[in-house]
Parts: C-alpha cells; structure tokens; sequence
C-alpha cells in the first residue's frame, strides 16, 4: 500500500509515517520521485520501534519541592514495573492552569518521545487533557496515566489561586485596553476634524 495510505491506517500524519520509513522502521521501496509503497505486512501494528519514554512531574509552586522528587520517583519505579526504558525525567514547578510552562511546552514539542508518563491528569495540565491527548496521538504518540483519581486538595487550592489571578490580571489588562482604545479613536477623530477645517 502507498505511504500515505498506511498513515491513514495507523491513524498518523504522512509525516510520521514517512520519518518511520526514513528511520527504516517500516520497510518499503520507491516507485518514482513521490511514491513509496510499503511493502510489509504491518497493517495492524506499529513500526518496530524501542520507545522513548518521558516521565513528567509537576507540583504548583515551590513548597511543593520536596513532592516533586517522589512524584518523579514513584514514576520511575512505575516505569520499571511496566519494562519501560525512561529517556528522560522532566520536573516542574508551575500552575496546572498556565500553558506557558517552558518544560512542559519543551516535551510537547520532541516529538522524539514516543509515550509520556504522569502520575494524573492535572499534572500534565488542568484543562484540556483530552485535547493534548489527542494531539500526541495524531503524533503516534502516546500520554499514559499512571492514576486516574483525582489529586491532592492542596495543588488544587493553588491552581484556583493562580486563575484567579489570572483572571483579575486580564480584566484590568482589558480595561486599559478599551481606555486605550479610546484614546486612539478620539485622537483620529481629532485629526480628522482638522483635516476637515483645513480644507473649507
């Protein structure tokens, strides 16, 4: 079948199956310039691959400190229960509900990591999970969940702080905005009106 086809199959991008294919992880052979034809029977599985696992753990804020390493630790040790070879152990200290955290954004970004590992959910983020999720799929990659209960109350109470925050930092960022507004549309309106007088 055409590389493109069997993208469609494994539900990847073109350009994954084609990195596949470069990295000789599923064989196939050129017709032409533009064609590639897979040539194995691998319809129902995966390129054989070793998988690069990342670990990610993340407390709110700095207090946290010392949770951030036994998070980490009790990942590690999941990962070897399960066989998984750990490429890399990524911790952070940040709020859940902030999308600027740049460890966080750096991982989502290798697409070299093929499965990353977290304790729960809101570790990896608050909001939009399943939208991130779904994102490293069409990637070929994977997001593992070592705990689907809810976590603690205490990073909880520290996320609501931080969108409070957040939220109050944008209303007023929102209201210097619409007097700055207004200030342009007075000032154009003010121009305009000389404009006017100079030409009677």
């Amino acid at each position: 079948m055409k590389l493109s086809e069997y993208a469609n199959k494994m539900g990847v991008r073109y350009e994954t199956a084609w990195r596949w294919y470069r990295e000789g992880k599923i064989q196939g052979r050129r017709i032409g310039p533009r064609t590639i034809i897979i040539t194995e029977d691998q319809e129902e599985a995966r390129p054989r691959t070793s998988e690069r696992v990342a670990i990610y753990a993340r407390v709110s804020s700095a207090e946290n400190k010392p949770n951030l390493d036994a998070q980490a630790e009790r990942l590690v040790a999941y990962c070897a229960a399960k066989g998984y070879q750990v490429s890399k152990v990524v911790k952070e200290v940040g709020s859940g509900v902030n999308d600027s955290r740049p460890k966080f954004l750096a991982l989502l970004e290798d697409q070299t990591i093929t499965r990353v590992v977290v304790e729960h959910k809101d570790r990896f983020t608050r909001f939009g999970f399943r939208a991130l999720e779904t994102l490293l799929n069409s990637q070929g990659r994977a997001l593992e969940v070592v705990n689907e209960a809810s976590n603690g109350q205490e990073d909880l109470l520290a996320d609501l702080t931080a969108i409070l925050y957040l939220f109050t930092a944008r209303l007023y960022g929102q209201r210097r905005a619409k007097r700055k507004t207004e200030t342009i549309i007075r000032a154009l309106e003010a121009g305009e009106s000389e404009g006017n007088d100079a030409t009677r």
